[in-house]
């Protein structure tokens, strides 16, 4: 019980480094409420689910060839200064009333997927952190316990997830209106950034 307890903390550990997705959670939590910023997390959630599903049928490797890293840089940028320019492109106010159902859910979901999906990072941090932990993994236990210490790691994953989606639905319910848009405003200059820094490694990758 204490190791898949440190496999739930691990899974915890890793989703806790700030990057596009929490940012992405906590303006989407801000301005649409607890289950948008939540189905961020969970599409991120599903992505990181197929990254595991490759490593454990080491199929990942293709993921991490140059011409796959190129693709994704491209993309994973594209998508994340489209959600920040999205953000910036919302009126000067945030409305619980008026935003909460603006946006479907599906999309939110979606939006998680995809900058988790197209992000080479989060490939590569899989193969090396998971891949790792496989390895270690069937050196002493069997597929029964490699399976369940894989679900402690998403445990570890979703209560963070739930943990930020629940802070940026408080944010939203006790921070008056001027705070929220600049909290809002902030997340989008973080996506801004993330998305200038992936097309700028895309640059490299075609041109250096």
């Amino acid at each position: 019980m204490n190791i898949f307890v440190s496999y739930i903390l691990l899974g915890f550990s890793l989703a806790a480094p700030i990057g596009p997705v929490n940012a992405a959670q906590l303006e989407k939590g801000i301005r649409h409420g607890f289950w948008h910023a939540w189905l961020i997390g969970l599409g991120a959630m599903a992505a990181d689910v197929i990254f595991m599903l490759l490593i454990y049928f080491g199929l990942a490797h293709f993921l991490a060839t140059p011409f796959a890293k190129t693709f994704l840089w491209l993309f994973g940028g594209f998508i994340l200064i489209y959600t920040g320019v999205e953000s910036f492109k919302k009126n000067n106010t945030v409305s619980v009333s008026d935003n909460r159902s603006s946006e479907s859910h599906a999309k939110s979901f979606y939006s998680g997927f995809l900058m988790t999906f197209s992000n080479p990072v989060s490939i590569l941090f899989w193969l090396g952190i998971y891949g790792s932990i496989l390895a270690k993994t069937a050196e002493r236990y069997g597929t029964l316990e490699l399976l369940l210490y894989s679900s402690g790691i998403f445990i570890g994953l979703m209560l963070w997830d739930i943990a930020m989606a629940s802070i940026s639905s408080i944010f939203q319910k006790f921070l008056n209106e001027g705070v929220l848009v600049f909290i809002s405003r902030a997340a989008g200059v973080c996506l801004l950034c993330f998305g200038i820094y992936f097309e700028w490694q895309a640059i490299k990758q075609l041109f250096f």
